[in-house]
C-alpha cells in the first residue's frame, strides 16, 4: 500500500509527462491536445503538490529550464572508489551468498551509473562512474533527466548513486529520427551514454533519459534503523524512481528470480540482470572489499538461452547515410518463445572479430532477452569477402572508420537507397511535411524515374495518369498529395536546411544556425568551420559536416534546384527590434496569426524570446483575454507584468 506522499510523488510525475506533452504539441504548432483551461488548472495542481512535498522534479513545466554548453566535460575523483559487483549465472552460487541473510534483489540496469550529491534540497553535482576511481561531471545534463527531481524535501547533505537509462520504446522512436543513427547507437545503452555525456544538455533534454536510483551512499543525520530497505524508501519519499526490489530470504529468493526472469521479457527499461545485497547496513559495512568487489552484494546475470545454427548468408543493408551494414542470415532458431534467423553484425569490426563465413557453425542469443546476437562463431572460417560494390546500386563501397569501428559505406551518391531514406526525411512532418510518401511510395516514384531530385516532387503532376493507375492510389489520393506538396511550398530557411538530411543538424540545430546568420540561407552555406563553431550548441563536428556538405557541388544544384521552387518565410531578426531580449509568454486563443507557433516564430525573429511560463524574468504576457482568471494571469498580476492583447504587441512592432 502506498502512503499518502508516494500517491503525490506518483501524480506529480503524471502531471508532469502531461503537460510536458501538451507543451510540446503547443509551442511545435501541432494539434493541441489540451484546452488551455485545462492545461492550468492542471499546472496548479502540479505547483500545490510541489509546494506539498518540497520535490520539484527537474523537468517540470513549473521551473524555466535553461541549457548549458560547455567545452568539455569536467573530471573529478569519487569520493568512494566505485567498484564493478562479483558476478554468476547459477541460482545456487546466489542462494549460498545469501546463506541465512535477509536481503534485498533488485533489477541490474543497463545503462550509465551516476553519483548524485544534493545540498539545501538542491541538485548540486552529478558525475558518471568512469573508470570507478574518477568520472565525468555532467550536472547541467542531469538536471535533464525526465523523472529526476531538481529539488528535494531534504535539507541536509545526500549522496547516491542510481543508472540512468533510455527505455527501448524511446531507443526506438529516437533511433527512427535522428541522422545516422545507424552509424552511432547500436543499443539503448550506447544511446543513453552519448546522450548522458553530451557538451550541450538540450540534446540530453530531447533524449528522454531517466533516473533510477538503486543505492543511497549518504544521507546526513538520518538514522535508517540499520535497515537498506528503509534507505529506499526514504530515495522514494524524496521524490526518485528506485530500482523495483523485493526483501528476500532463503525460502522465497528463487521465487522473486523466477519473477523477474518472466517480467524482462515486457519489461520497456534495459536490465542485463539482478542485484542482490544484504538488507543488514552495518553487516554489509562490516565486510569490506575485495581489492575488485564488494563482498555485500552479488550480481545475477541472465541465463542466455542460446541455439546452434549455421550461417546462410549475409545480408549488406544500406542505409540513407550510406552506410552498409552486414546482418547474418542463418538456419532459424526458437530463442525466448519466439522464431529468430537474422542478428545484426553492426559492422565490419564485429563481423571480422568473429571470423565469420558462410557455412559457419554459430550459437546465437538474445542479449537481455531481447535482441538477436552471435555469441560464438565455431568454424571461423573468415570466407567472407567484403563486398566492393554496394548491393543496392552497383556503386563503389569504401571502407571508413566510425569512432573506434571499421563500417563500409556506398560511395554513389545516386544510390536508390540513399534516396529513399533521403526522401523519407525531406517530406517528413519537421521538414517540408507532405503527407501521403511513405518510404514504399517513395521507393515506386524512385524506381518509375519520377524523382531523383528533390525539385522534382514539385512536378509529379507530369506523371498524373502513371501515378492514379498505381496500386494503392486513385484520383483522390493523387489530389490529395498533390494539395500536400503545393502547400509544402511556403516554408522555412530552417526547415529547408533540415531537410537536407546534413548529417546531425536536427530542426533545433537548424533554427539555432539560421538565427546565427540572421535568416539568411546563402550565408550558412557560405559560412565556413570557425564561423559555424561560434554559434552556441554548434560544435566542430556540427560545423564540419555542414563546411563538407556545402563543398559539394552536387549539393548545391539540388539545393538550388528545390529553392526554385519554394516561397521561403525569410527569419530575419531585426537588430533594431523594439522587443529585442524581451521575454513573452502567449496563453488563450488568438487572431491575427494562424496560431500561437506563428506568433512565437514573429517574436523570435525580432529578436525577443519566448517561455512557457510566467515568471519574474517575463517582460510580458501575450492574452487577448486580460481579464481572464487563468493561473498565468493571476501570477502575471502577482509580479506585476503586463497583460497585453495581440493588437497590442502589433503596435508594439509597429505594424498595426
Amino acid at each position: 500500500m502506498k502512503n499518502n506522499s508516494e500517491t503525490q510523488i506518483a501524480r506529480m510525475k503524471e502531471l508532469n509527462s502531461v503537460l510536458n506533452e501538451a507543451s510540446r504539441a503547443y509551442y511545435q504548432g501541432a494539434e493541441e491536445i489540451m484546452s488551455n483551461y485545462e492545461y492550468d488548472r492542471l499546472y496548479d495542481e502540479l505547483k500545490e503538490l510541489e509546494i506539498q512535498t518540497g520535490i520539484v522534479l527537474a523537468s517540470s513545466p513549473t521551473v524555466k529550464v535553461g541549457y548549458e554548453v560547455i567545452s568539455e566535460l569536467p573530471k573529478e575523483s569519487h569520493d568512494r572508489p566505485m567498484l564493478s559487483l562479483d558476478k554468476t549465472k547459477s541460482i545456487d552460487e546466489l542462494e549460498g551468498f545469501l546463506g541465512e541473510n535477509t536481503g534485498i534483489i533488485s533489477w541490474k540496469l543497463d545503462g550509465l551509473t551516476i553519483v548524485l550529491t544534493y545540498e539545501h534540497n538542491e541538485l548540486v553535482k552529478a558525475v558518471t562512474r568512469g573508470n570507478g576511481i574518477v568520472g565525468e561531471v555532467i550536472t547541467p545534463n542531469a538536471r535533464a533527466f525526465i523523472n529526476l527531481p531538481g529539488r528535494i524535501p531534504f535539507d541536509g547533505k545526500l549522496v547516491l548513486r542510481g543508472e540512468a537509462v533510455i527505455s527501448y520504446s524511446d531507443f526506438n522512436r529516437i533511433n527512427e529520427s535522428m541522422p545516422e543513427a545507424e552509424a552511432k547507437y547500436k543499443n539503448p545503452r550506447n544511446l543513453c551514454s552519448g546522450s548522458v555525456r553530451q557538451k550541450n544538455s538540450a540534446v540530453t533534454a530531447e533524449r528522454s533519459v531517466q533516473f533510477h536510483a538503486f543505492s543511497l551512499v549518504e544521507a546526513e543525520g538520518v538514522d535508517f534503523e540499520n535497515s537498506r530497505n528503509r534507505q529506499f524508501k526514504f530515495l522514494r519519499e524524496q521524490g526518485f524512481s528506485v530500482v523495483e526490489h523485493y526483501l528476500v530470504n532463503r525460502d522465497n529468493l528463487r521465487e522473486k528470480v523466477e519473477f523477474f526472469s518472466h517480467k524482462i521479457e515486457s519489461y520497456d527499461i534495459p536490465s542485463d540482470g539482478l542485484v542482490l545485497t544484504y538488507e543488514d547496513l552495518e553487516y554489509s559495512a562490516s565486510l569490506g572489499t575485495t581489492a575488485k568487489y564488494p563482498r555485500d552484494s552479488f550480481a545475477f546475470k541472465w541465463q542466455d538461452e542460446t541455439a546452434r545454427t549455421f550461417i546462410k548468408e549475409i545480408e549488406w543493408s544500406a542505409s540513407r547515410t550510406g552506410l552498409i551494414n552486414p546482418v547474418a542470415i542463418f538456419d532459424p532458431v526458437e530463442l525466448e518463445g519466439t522464431t529468430v534467423s537474422r542478428a545484426s553484425l553492426h559492422n565490419l569490426s564485429i563481423l571480422e572479430s568473429l571470423q565469420i563465413g558462410i557455412g559457419d557453425e554459430v550459437s546465437v542469443y538474445k542479449a537481455n532477452m531481447i535482441i538477436p546476437q552471435i555469441e560464438e562463431n565455431y568454424t571461423r572460417s573468415s570466407n567472407l569477402e567484403i563486398p566492393d560494390k554496394c548491393p543496392v546500386c552497383g556503386g563503389t563501397t569504401r571502407i571508413s572508420r566510425v569512432g573506434e569501428a571499421k563500417a563500409l559505406y556506398c560511395t554513389n551518391e545516386e544510390c536508390p537507397a540513399k534516396k529513399i531514406k533521403r526522401f523519407a526525411l525531406f517530406v517528413s512532418r519537421d521538414a517540408m511535411n507532405i503527407a501521403g510518401l511513405s518510404e514504399a511510395t517513395l521507393e515506386k516514384f524512385i524506381s518509375e524515374g519520377f524523382i531523383r531530385e528533390f525539385k522534382d516532387l514539385y512536378h509529379l503532376d507530369r506523371y498524373r495518369d502513371e501515378i492514379c493507375a498505381m496500386e494503392g492510389f486513385g484520383e483522390k489520393s493523387y489530389n490529395n498529395l498533390i494539395d500536400a506538396i503545393e502547400k509544402s511550398r511556403a516554408t522555412t530557411p530552417a526547415k529547408v536546411l533540415f531537410s537536407l538530411g546534413i548529417p546531425n543538424v536536427g530542426l533545433a540545430t537548424a533554427k539555432t544556425i539560421l538565427k546565427g546568420f540572421g535568416g539568411d540561407l546563402m550565408q550558412v552555406r557560405n559560412a565556413g568551420v570557425e564561423e559555424l563553431s561560434q554559434i552556441e550548441s554548434v560544435g566542430s563536428v556540427i560545423a564540419e559536416g555542414m563546411v563538407d556538405y556545402f563543398s559539394k557541388g552536387y549539393n548545391n544544384e539540388v539545393l538550388d534546384g528545390l529553392l526554385k521552387e519554394l516561397n521561403l518565410e525569410k527569419e530575419t531578426v531585426s537588430e533594431e527590434s523594439p522587443i529585442k531580449d524581451k521575454t513573452f509568454v502567449i496563453t488563450g486563443s488568438v487572431v491575427h496569426f494562424k496560431n500561437r507557433n506563428e506568433l512565437k516564430s514573429r517574436i523570435e525573429s525580432l529578436a525577443g524570446k519566448v517561455a512557457s511560463s510566467v515568471s519574474k524574468n517575463t517582460d510580458f504576457l501575450i492574452n487577448n483575454d486580460s481579464t481572464s482568471g487563468s493561473s498565468k494571469n493571476k501570477k502575471a498580476a502577482e509580479l506585476g507584468i503586463p497583460v497585453i492583447t495581440e493588437e497590442e504587441f502589433l503596435s508594439m512592432i509597429n505594424e498595426h
